[in-house]
């Protein structure tokens, strides 16, 4: 099964007109509408403006892997001839993103810079800097700066240099002949990434101010200097991004590790997918540049200022304006529930441990891991590793275990895009300890994410596991919403040592019993689910579905979905990206409401509810790794498990689930036509009200 990424069509099993269908909201337009969402909260009056700044850069970094990953494969898909995407699905997808970047310098143009201007933080053009500044750049560009750039003039002999994906780059048009009298016109100059973007003037220069100027606008000012005799009469900024997507072929490769390594050398050159020139660029040189990438118009991207808004995170990090950023928050320790002091096997002996990430700290899992490590009884300790980090104590602990003779297994998934490297180093590290390392099933990601530790205890061996809607980051748990839990519930800690065992041994085993996996069983389970709700709704009884994802886009599901919304079923959606599902169609989705929501922390725990009757025993509630999309479901190692106590579950709904529906200030809302309304401009905020929950009982 594939997923449908132009727009397809669903039928509506139970419709009230016969044959009636539902036409699919198109993916990518769904993941350009998410940063439409984020943009937004660069325009609120009640978030701090760097914040504001911050969150056009995350626009930037969104928009690159858009195009190096999503974009890139929707191309690819059209040429295919079995596709369902036509050139016309490809050119208004492309339209949508020009006009998503024209509205994100907009906003940085008349809104963000003129208000930090008015606060004392200003970004200086050449023709803004007095003579003391200018001469001050001047040096700076002669001592840092010109020393590492080399301008190559393009002729038969010096063709078009090779331009790493999304590079600083300068193209040039000269007058005047060469030192050997010879009208070479074009040349290029390759801006290295080790020079910093966004560079602070000294204070005794910066009137009162916090100065700033840009790289782009050093380089520019002295242009003519890199040609001694010539002028360069146009110019521009210019800057590519190609396709990135590792392409492996698992199936002929003898070693993954190493195919990925060597990937990792070219993934920087692939096939050109978009190119950004500054809007002053002469269609002469775009032209050309759109002629050596082998791009088409659509294409090309006219930015009025710096090609790569991202690197103005330098300007946020260097900013001497607390007022200007979020308050501090510091995540609540859960000081009732797990005592400063105490063993954390001892409490889990008593009963299970829920975390809710980054409103209660993620220090505990640490903990957890340290104290496993340094626990003689301790004998065993597995961990998938997704999303860890270049640096992580997580994976320092795990190489002090093995020198301390732990049995260490690690389930490292080196295909985790952007993350190989990091993971392919820390997978090289373990396994130079001593540590068994393995990289999950061929053609299926490992994203679940388990950490078991096995204890001798008296004559037994007793099993704990810590599980995750999240990646093992402390860095991200700190901005990423996810829910941890803690347990030594035999049945789940069996399970996930069935799941470690299924990795490295790849033998065929019983489905788990309490843990829920993909590719196996969650995929039909919560189908199976969505029909009990169905049927319940058919006879009349209570009949609901709230589930909170990142994304929804797998048509199955959708299907299941939009039958029991038919049926009769109430169903709410927190999804945070991309939804393919387009609600309140009449006579079709009517009972089915979508709302995303974007604040302060990236929303990224899977939460899933289900309601098929009046009893206590007609409900279920899970967290998972999966969400709702085709690969997640059968293309991935996932694990969704249910929560059982009624204290934790009641829990769970009061945290991520009740303040979500009723967000009146971060939370958007998705139309039939595929575009979502802000709910309002006041009001309740989940993420602010769960932060003063955490802050005023600190538990």
């Amino acid at each position: 099964m594939s997923e449908d990424r132009s727009g397809g069509v669903v039928a509506a099993a139970g419709a009230p007109s016969a044959g009636a269908v539902l036409k699919l909201l198109n993916r990518e337009s769904a993941i350009l509408q998410f940063n439409r969402r984020v943009l937004a909260q660069a325009r609120r009056s009640d978030v701090p403006l760097l914040e504001r700044l911050r969150y056009i850069t995350i626009v930037s970094s969104n928009l690159d892997e858009f195009f190096e990953v999503r974009f890139a494969d929707y191309l690819e898909a059209s040429r295919s001839p079995r596709t369902t995407v036509t050139s016309t699905d490809v050119r208004a997808v492309s339209a949508e993103a020009h006009a998503l970047i024209d509205e994100q310098y907009r906003v940085f143009n008349e809104e963000v810079v003129p208000a930090l201007q008015a606060l004392g933080l200003t970004v200086l053009s050449h023709a803004e800097r007095n003579p003391a500044q200018r001469e001050w750049v001047a040096r700076f560009f002669e001592q840092q700066v010109r020393p590492l750039l080399m301008p190559v003039g393009l002729d038969p002999s010096h063709p078009f240099p090779q331009v790493a994906n999304k590079s600083l780059n300068f193209i040039c048009r000269l007058e005047g002949r060469d030192a050997f009298g010879r009208e070479n016109l074009i040349a290029i100059i390759k801006v290295p990434r080790v020079l910093p973007r966004v560079i602070r003037l000294p204070e005794a220069l910066s009137e009162g101010k916090q100065a700033y100027v840009l790289l782009t606008s050093v380089i520019r000012a002295h242009l003519g200097e890199m040609f001694p005799g010539r002028r360069a009469e146009s110019f521009s900024q210019f800057r590519v991004t190609r396709d990135s997507d590792l392409d492996v072929d698992e199936d002929e490769v003898t070693n993954l590790r190493q195919a990925l390594r060597t990937g990792l050398s070219t993934r920087h050159y692939g096939q050109a997918i978009r190119l950004e020139v500054v809007a002053t660029c002469p269609q002469e040189l775009s032209q050309f540049l759109l002629t050596q990438f082998g791009l088409p118009e659509d294409a090309l991207y006219r930015v009025n200022g710096p090609v790569n808004l991202g690197r103005l995170t330098q300007l946020i990090d260097q900013a001497v304006a607390d007022e200007l950023r979020f308050p501090p928050f510091e995540p609540a320790w859960p000081k009732k529930r797990l005592p400063p002091g105490k063993s954390i096997f001892e409490r889990l002996r008593q009963a299970d441990l829920l975390l809710h990430h980054p409103f209660e700290s993620f220090d505990p899992v640490v903990q957890f891991l340290r104290e496993a490590v340094e626990d003689p009884e301790v004998l065993a300790i597995k961990q998938t590793i997704y999303r860890t980090g270049a640096k992580s104590v997580l994976m320092e602990l795990l190489i002090e275990a093995v020198r301390r003779g732990k049995e260490v297994m690690c389930v490292v998934e080196l295909k985790a895009r952007f993350d190989e490297e990091a993971n392919i180093n820390w997978a090289e590290r373990l396994e130079a300890v001593g540590a068994q390392v393995v990289y999950g099933i061929v053609g299926l990601k490992t994203h679940a994410k388990l950490l078991l530790v096995t204890r001798r205890e008296g004559k037994k061996l007793q099993r704990y596991v810590h599980l995750s809607t999240g990646n093992y980051n402390p860095r991200t748990a700190r901005l990423y919403t996810d829910v941890g839990y803690l347990t030594a519930d035999p049945g789940l800690t069996l399970d996930a040592d069935a799941v470690f065992l299924q990795l490295a041994s790849q033998v065929k085993l019983k489905a788990p019993r309490h843990l829920v996996t993909a590719p196996f069983v969650l995929h039909r389970r919560l189908l199976a689910h969505i029909h009990q709700v169905s049927q319940a709704a058919r006879q009349g009884a209570p009949a609901r579905i709230v589930a909170k994802v990142n994304a929804l886009t797998d048509p199955a599901l959708i299907h299941a979905l939009v039958a029991a919304g038919q049926a009769g079923a109430e169903i709410d959606l927190i999804v945070r990206g991309a939804c393919m599902l387009p609600p309140g169609v009449p006579g079709l989705t009517d009972r089915i409401r979508v709302r995303s929501v974007v604040g302060r922390f990236l929303e990224h725990s899977r939460v899933l509810y289900f309601r098929w009757g009046e009893g206590s025993d007609d409900e279920a509630l899970y967290l998972s790794s999966a969400d709702w999309m085709t690969r997640n479901m059968l293309g991935r190692i996932e694990v969704a498990w249910p929560v059982r106590d009624a204290a934790m579950r009641q829990r769970v709904i009061d945290e991520c689930l009740v303040p979500y529906l009723h967000d009146t200030l971060d939370a958007w809302t998705l139309s039939a036509d595929g575009q979502y309304c802000r709910v309002g401009e006041k009001g309740i905020s989940a993420q602010k009200a769960l932060m003063r929950r955490y802050e005023t009982k600190r538990d």
